[in-house]
Protein backbone atom coordinates (compact mmCIF):
# COMPACT_ATOMS: atom_id res chain seq x y z
CA UNK A 1 0.00 0.00 0.00
CA UNK A 2 3.02 2.29 0.73
CA UNK A 3 4.38 2.36 -2.89
CA UNK A 4 1.39 3.66 -5.09
CA UNK A 5 0.67 6.22 -7.54
CA UNK A 6 -2.91 6.82 -6.41
CA UNK A 7 -4.22 10.18 -6.54
CA UNK A 8 -0.78 11.84 -8.05
CA UNK A 9 -2.32 13.61 -10.87
CA UNK A 10 -0.49 15.10 -13.49
CA UNK A 11 -1.16 18.30 -15.59
CA UNK A 12 1.60 18.61 -17.79
CA UNK A 13 4.06 16.98 -20.52
CA UNK A 14 7.01 18.09 -18.45
CA UNK A 15 5.48 16.04 -15.02
CA UNK A 16 4.80 13.34 -17.28
CA UNK A 17 8.28 12.57 -18.21
CA UNK A 18 9.98 13.17 -15.18
CA UNK A 19 13.00 10.95 -13.92
CA UNK A 20 11.08 10.14 -11.03
CA UNK A 21 7.56 10.38 -11.91
CA UNK A 22 6.15 8.57 -8.82
CA UNK A 23 6.68 10.79 -5.43
CA UNK A 24 7.57 7.91 -3.21
CA UNK A 25 10.63 7.71 -5.47
CA UNK A 26 11.87 11.01 -5.98
CA UNK A 27 11.23 10.86 -1.28
CA UNK A 28 13.55 7.72 -1.34
CA UNK A 29 16.19 8.96 -3.49
CA UNK A 30 16.16 12.41 -1.42
CA UNK A 31 16.50 10.29 1.66
CA UNK A 32 19.25 8.36 -0.31
CA UNK A 33 21.32 11.34 -0.67
CA UNK A 34 20.91 12.59 2.42
CA UNK A 35 22.46 9.36 4.06
CA UNK A 36 24.74 9.41 1.61
CA UNK A 37 26.04 13.33 1.92
CA UNK A 38 25.37 13.73 5.60
CA UNK A 39 25.08 10.51 7.97
CA UNK A 40 27.77 8.16 6.05
CA UNK A 41 30.53 10.72 6.58
CA UNK A 42 29.96 11.28 10.01
CA UNK A 43 29.42 7.15 11.02
CA UNK A 44 31.49 5.68 8.63
CA UNK A 45 35.25 4.29 9.64
CA UNK A 46 38.45 5.48 7.76
CA UNK A 47 38.81 2.10 6.61
CA UNK A 48 35.25 1.95 5.44
CA UNK A 49 35.91 4.73 3.50
CA UNK A 50 39.23 4.45 1.57
CA UNK A 51 38.69 0.88 1.04
CA UNK A 52 35.33 0.10 0.37
CA UNK A 53 33.00 3.43 -0.40
CA UNK A 54 35.68 5.42 -2.71
CA UNK A 55 36.51 2.43 -4.69
CA UNK A 56 32.75 1.85 -4.99
CA UNK A 57 31.68 5.49 -5.93
CA UNK A 58 34.86 5.62 -8.53
CA UNK A 59 33.88 2.04 -9.94
CA UNK A 60 30.59 2.81 -10.87
CA UNK A 61 31.47 5.92 -12.57
CA UNK A 62 33.50 3.81 -14.84
CA UNK A 63 30.98 1.17 -14.99
CA UNK A 64 27.99 3.89 -15.73
CA UNK A 65 30.08 5.06 -18.36
CA UNK A 66 30.97 1.77 -20.06
CA UNK A 67 27.12 0.86 -19.53
CA UNK A 68 26.02 3.93 -21.87
CA UNK A 69 28.77 2.40 -24.68
CA UNK A 70 27.68 -1.55 -24.13
CA UNK A 71 23.90 -1.32 -22.73
CA UNK A 72 22.64 1.71 -24.28
CA UNK A 73 24.75 1.91 -27.73
CA UNK A 74 25.16 -2.01 -27.80
CA UNK A 75 29.02 -1.78 -28.84
CA UNK A 76 31.22 -4.07 -27.43
CA UNK A 77 34.00 -2.67 -25.40
CA UNK A 78 36.85 -4.23 -23.45
CA UNK A 79 39.38 -1.52 -23.91
CA UNK A 80 38.06 0.52 -20.58
CA UNK A 81 40.64 0.41 -18.51
CA UNK A 82 42.83 1.64 -21.42
CA UNK A 83 40.44 5.04 -20.95
CA UNK A 84 40.87 4.93 -17.67
CA UNK A 85 44.82 5.50 -18.07
CA UNK A 86 44.08 7.91 -20.26
CA UNK A 87 42.13 10.13 -18.31
CA UNK A 88 44.46 9.59 -15.54
CA UNK A 89 48.04 9.98 -17.25
CA UNK A 90 46.87 13.21 -19.22
CA UNK A 91 45.05 14.82 -15.67
CA UNK A 92 48.60 13.85 -14.40
CA UNK A 93 50.34 15.43 -16.57
CA UNK A 94 48.17 18.77 -17.28
CA UNK A 95 48.14 19.00 -13.14
CA UNK A 96 52.17 18.76 -12.97
CA UNK A 97 53.21 21.05 -16.02
CA UNK A 98 51.02 23.98 -15.53
CA UNK A 99 51.67 25.68 -12.49
CA UNK A 100 48.45 26.57 -10.65
CA UNK A 101 46.46 23.83 -12.63
CA UNK A 102 43.12 23.54 -10.77
CA UNK A 103 42.60 20.07 -10.16
CA UNK A 104 38.62 20.26 -11.61
CA UNK A 105 40.52 21.72 -15.13
CA UNK A 106 43.00 18.55 -15.05
CA UNK A 107 40.18 16.44 -14.19
CA UNK A 108 37.69 17.75 -16.67
CA UNK A 109 41.00 17.69 -19.41
CA UNK A 110 41.86 14.31 -18.91
CA UNK A 111 38.37 12.96 -19.67
CA UNK A 112 38.53 14.92 -22.98
CA UNK A 113 41.93 13.35 -23.73
CA UNK A 114 39.98 9.89 -22.95
CA UNK A 115 37.29 10.93 -25.43
CA UNK A 116 39.67 12.06 -28.09
CA UNK A 117 41.46 8.27 -27.86
CA UNK A 118 37.66 6.70 -27.50
CA UNK A 119 36.78 8.24 -30.52
CA UNK A 120 39.63 7.25 -32.73
CA UNK A 121 39.21 3.49 -31.35
CA UNK A 122 35.56 3.88 -32.01
CA UNK A 123 36.21 4.30 -35.51
CA UNK A 124 36.46 0.85 -36.51
CA UNK A 125 32.90 0.08 -35.20
CA UNK A 126 31.36 1.88 -38.30
CA UNK A 127 32.47 -1.44 -40.08
CA UNK A 128 32.69 -4.35 -37.42
CA UNK A 129 31.31 -5.10 -34.38
CA UNK A 130 30.39 -7.41 -32.04
CA UNK A 131 33.78 -9.80 -31.14
CA UNK A 132 35.52 -7.95 -33.95
CA UNK A 133 34.30 -5.09 -32.19
CA UNK A 134 35.70 -6.11 -29.01
CA UNK A 135 39.16 -7.35 -30.36
CA UNK A 136 39.67 -3.71 -31.73
CA UNK A 137 38.85 -1.88 -28.24
CA UNK A 138 41.78 -4.68 -26.83
CA UNK A 139 43.90 -3.49 -28.62
CA UNK A 140 43.54 -0.25 -26.81
CA UNK A 141 44.16 -1.72 -23.79
CA UNK A 142 47.51 -2.99 -24.90
CA UNK A 143 48.76 -0.37 -27.07
CA UNK A 144 48.17 2.10 -23.64
CA UNK A 145 50.24 -0.57 -21.72
CA UNK A 146 52.78 -0.05 -23.79
CA UNK A 147 52.79 3.68 -24.41
CA UNK A 148 52.55 4.74 -20.50
CA UNK A 149 55.50 1.80 -19.91
CA UNK A 150 57.58 2.57 -22.23
CA UNK A 151 57.54 6.48 -22.85
CA UNK A 152 58.96 8.86 -20.72
CA UNK A 153 57.06 11.58 -21.00
CA UNK A 154 53.50 10.57 -20.20
CA UNK A 155 55.48 9.60 -16.61
CA UNK A 156 57.55 13.11 -16.61
CA UNK A 157 60.57 11.07 -17.27
CA UNK A 158 59.91 9.18 -14.09
CA UNK A 159 62.57 6.12 -13.90
CA UNK A 160 60.49 3.83 -11.87
CA UNK A 161 57.28 4.31 -14.41
CA UNK A 162 55.24 5.01 -11.56
CA UNK A 163 53.97 8.99 -10.86
CA UNK A 164 51.98 10.17 -7.73
CA UNK A 165 50.28 13.33 -6.90
CA UNK A 166 49.83 15.45 -3.81
CA UNK A 167 48.07 18.10 -1.86
CA UNK A 168 44.57 18.02 -3.95
CA UNK A 169 42.32 21.13 -3.44
CA UNK A 170 39.13 21.72 -4.96
CA UNK A 171 38.28 25.11 -4.84
CA UNK A 172 40.10 25.94 -2.34
CA UNK A 173 39.43 23.28 -0.08
CA UNK A 174 41.92 20.57 0.39
CA UNK A 175 41.08 17.08 -0.29
CA UNK A 176 42.97 15.17 1.73
CA UNK A 177 41.05 12.88 4.54
CA UNK A 178 38.94 9.97 3.44
CA UNK A 179 35.73 12.11 4.30
CA UNK A 180 37.02 14.64 1.67
CA UNK A 181 37.92 12.44 -0.74
CA UNK A 182 34.79 10.59 -0.46
CA UNK A 183 32.30 13.72 -0.43
CA UNK A 184 34.63 14.88 -3.53
CA UNK A 185 33.65 11.49 -5.45
CA UNK A 186 30.11 11.43 -4.52
CA UNK A 187 29.32 15.01 -5.79
CA UNK A 188 30.85 14.01 -9.63
CA UNK A 189 28.91 10.64 -9.03
CA UNK A 190 25.93 11.79 -8.54
CA UNK A 191 26.16 14.85 -11.44
CA UNK A 192 27.48 12.28 -14.07
CA UNK A 193 24.97 9.84 -13.41
CA UNK A 194 22.18 12.92 -13.39
CA UNK A 195 23.59 13.59 -16.71
CA UNK A 196 23.77 9.94 -18.39
CA UNK A 197 19.89 9.81 -17.14
CA UNK A 198 18.82 12.34 -19.17
CA UNK A 199 21.03 12.07 -21.88
CA UNK A 200 19.88 8.25 -22.46
CA UNK A 201 16.05 9.75 -22.61
CA UNK A 202 16.86 12.39 -24.80
CA UNK A 203 17.09 12.23 -28.63
CA UNK A 204 20.74 10.85 -28.41
CA UNK A 205 19.42 7.93 -26.04
CA UNK A 206 17.02 6.80 -28.03
CA UNK A 207 19.56 7.07 -31.31
CA UNK A 208 21.97 5.21 -29.62
CA UNK A 209 18.92 2.16 -28.28
CA UNK A 210 17.39 1.99 -31.66
CA UNK A 211 21.33 0.85 -33.03
CA UNK A 212 21.60 -1.17 -29.84
CA UNK A 213 18.10 -3.29 -31.19
CA UNK A 214 19.00 -3.26 -35.13
CA UNK A 215 21.26 -0.99 -36.93
CA UNK A 216 19.95 -1.19 -40.10
CA UNK A 217 16.62 -0.36 -39.38
CA UNK A 218 17.89 2.58 -37.04
CA UNK A 219 19.72 3.62 -40.54
CA UNK A 220 16.66 2.86 -42.55
CA UNK A 221 14.37 5.46 -40.17
CA UNK A 222 16.91 8.22 -40.45
CA UNK A 223 19.78 7.72 -37.58
CA UNK A 224 22.99 8.34 -38.73
CA UNK A 225 25.28 5.11 -37.78
CA UNK A 226 28.34 7.36 -37.53
CA UNK A 227 27.13 9.73 -35.23
CA UNK A 228 25.60 7.58 -32.79
CA UNK A 229 28.00 5.36 -32.32
CA UNK A 230 30.77 7.77 -32.66
CA UNK A 231 28.78 10.32 -29.36
CA UNK A 232 28.30 6.62 -27.51
CA UNK A 233 32.50 6.39 -27.77
CA UNK A 234 32.85 9.97 -26.63
CA UNK A 235 30.45 10.25 -24.18
CA UNK A 236 31.37 6.86 -22.39
CA UNK A 237 34.45 7.57 -22.88
CA UNK A 238 34.89 10.67 -21.22
CA UNK A 239 33.19 9.80 -17.89
CA UNK A 240 35.55 6.31 -17.86
CA UNK A 241 38.62 9.10 -18.30
CA UNK A 242 37.00 11.26 -15.37
CA UNK A 243 36.74 8.03 -13.53
CA UNK A 244 40.07 7.43 -14.19
CA UNK A 245 41.25 10.24 -13.09
CA UNK A 246 39.45 9.91 -9.62
CA UNK A 247 41.07 6.54 -9.39
CA UNK A 248 44.57 7.54 -9.89
CA UNK A 249 44.90 10.90 -7.61
CA UNK A 250 41.87 10.27 -5.28
CA UNK A 251 41.97 6.73 -4.46
CA UNK A 252 45.49 5.59 -4.96
CA UNK A 253 47.61 8.61 -4.93
CA UNK A 254 50.50 6.69 -6.48
CA UNK A 255 49.89 4.49 -9.75
CA UNK A 256 51.60 3.12 -12.36
CA UNK A 257 50.01 1.31 -15.86
CA UNK A 258 49.37 -1.94 -14.10
CA UNK A 259 46.63 -0.06 -12.21
CA UNK A 260 44.47 0.13 -15.14
CA UNK A 261 45.23 -3.37 -17.15
CA UNK A 262 42.81 -5.88 -18.71
CA UNK A 263 41.86 -6.88 -15.55
CA UNK A 264 40.20 -3.28 -14.98
CA UNK A 265 38.65 -3.73 -17.93
CA UNK A 266 36.99 -7.29 -17.61
CA UNK A 267 35.85 -6.11 -13.90
CA UNK A 268 34.36 -3.26 -15.20
CA UNK A 269 32.06 -5.40 -18.15
CA UNK A 270 31.34 -8.01 -15.18
CA UNK A 271 30.06 -5.20 -13.37
CA UNK A 272 27.75 -4.17 -16.14
CA UNK A 273 26.88 -7.62 -17.36
CA UNK A 274 26.04 -8.57 -13.38
CA UNK A 275 23.98 -5.02 -12.66
CA UNK A 276 22.19 -4.81 -16.05
CA UNK A 277 22.90 -3.56 -19.25
CA UNK A 278 21.26 -0.31 -20.36
CA UNK A 279 20.58 0.35 -16.91
CA UNK A 280 22.18 3.53 -14.64
CA UNK A 281 20.75 1.94 -11.54
CA UNK A 282 22.35 -1.73 -12.57
CA UNK A 283 25.78 0.19 -12.86
CA UNK A 284 25.96 0.43 -9.38
CA UNK A 285 24.30 -2.44 -8.63
CA UNK A 286 26.73 -4.14 -10.08
CA UNK A 287 30.17 -1.53 -8.27
CA UNK A 288 28.37 -3.38 -4.89
CA UNK A 289 28.45 -6.38 -6.27
CA UNK A 290 32.09 -6.76 -7.40
CA UNK A 291 33.48 -4.78 -4.45
CA UNK A 292 31.66 -6.20 -1.91
CA UNK A 293 31.48 -10.07 -2.59
CA UNK A 294 35.03 -10.29 -2.14
CA UNK A 295 34.75 -8.42 1.52
CA UNK A 296 32.12 -11.10 2.00
CA UNK A 297 33.81 -14.03 0.95
CA UNK A 298 36.65 -13.05 3.08
CA UNK A 299 35.44 -12.76 6.46
CA UNK A 300 32.75 -15.55 6.08
CA UNK A 301 35.25 -18.24 7.02
CA UNK A 302 35.94 -16.52 10.68
CA UNK A 303 32.65 -16.25 10.86
CA UNK A 304 31.95 -20.20 10.72
CA UNK A 305 35.44 -20.64 12.75
CA UNK A 306 37.03 -21.84 10.33
CA UNK A 307 40.57 -21.49 10.30
CA UNK A 308 41.86 -20.68 6.24
CA UNK A 309 45.30 -19.84 4.92
CA UNK A 310 45.31 -16.68 3.06
CA UNK A 311 45.90 -18.46 -0.41
CA UNK A 312 43.01 -21.57 0.20
CA UNK A 313 41.15 -18.53 1.12
CA UNK A 314 41.85 -16.24 -1.90
CA UNK A 315 41.89 -19.75 -4.23
CA UNK A 316 38.16 -19.71 -2.71
CA UNK A 317 37.30 -16.13 -3.26
CA UNK A 318 37.65 -16.92 -7.14
CA UNK A 319 35.73 -20.30 -7.32
CA UNK A 320 32.80 -18.77 -5.67
CA UNK A 321 32.71 -15.37 -7.37
CA UNK A 322 32.97 -16.93 -10.44
CA UNK A 323 30.59 -19.46 -9.35
CA UNK A 324 27.85 -16.48 -8.35
CA UNK A 325 28.49 -14.51 -11.63
CA UNK A 326 27.81 -17.59 -13.44
CA UNK A 327 24.72 -18.35 -11.42
CA UNK A 328 23.40 -14.73 -11.88
CA UNK A 329 23.33 -14.80 -15.73
CA UNK A 330 21.37 -18.16 -16.08
CA UNK A 331 18.62 -17.29 -13.53
CA UNK A 332 18.47 -13.54 -14.25
CA UNK A 333 20.69 -12.45 -17.71
CA UNK A 334 19.09 -8.95 -17.51
CA UNK A 335 20.86 -8.11 -13.94
CA UNK A 336 20.45 -7.46 -10.87
CA UNK A 337 18.91 -3.98 -11.67
CA UNK A 338 16.12 -6.09 -13.66
CA UNK A 339 15.25 -7.78 -10.29
CA UNK A 340 14.78 -4.31 -8.57
CA UNK A 341 12.25 -3.75 -11.15
CA UNK A 342 10.63 -6.70 -11.23
CA UNK A 343 10.26 -5.44 -7.25
CA UNK A 344 8.77 -2.53 -7.78
CA UNK A 345 6.39 -3.86 -10.27
CA UNK A 346 5.01 -6.72 -7.62
CA UNK A 347 5.05 -3.63 -5.10
CA UNK A 348 2.95 -2.00 -6.50
CA UNK A 349 0.60 -4.39 -7.19
CA UNK A 350 0.69 -6.00 -3.79
CA UNK A 351 -1.51 -7.87 -1.74
CA UNK A 352 -2.90 -8.52 -5.39
CA UNK A 353 -1.82 -11.06 -7.73
CA UNK A 354 0.39 -10.66 -10.26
Amino acid sequence: MLYRENGQFKSTYRADQQIFPIAQDRIAILALLVLAFVAVPAVASEYWLRAILVPFLILSLAALGLNILVGYCGQISLGTGAFMAVGAYAAYNFHVRIEGMPLLASLLLGGLCATAVGVLFGIPSLRIKGLYLAVATLAAQFFTDWAFLRIPFFTNNSSSGSVSVAGLQMFGLPIETPVQKYLLCLTLVVVFALLAKNLTRSAIGREWMAMRDMDVAAAVIGIRPVYAKLTAFAVSSFIVGVAGVLWGFVHLGAWEPAAFSIDRSFQLLFMVIIGGLGSIMGSFFGAAFIVLLPILLNQMPGWFGLSMSTATASHLEFMIFGALIVFFLIVEPHGLARLWSTFKEKLRLWPFPH
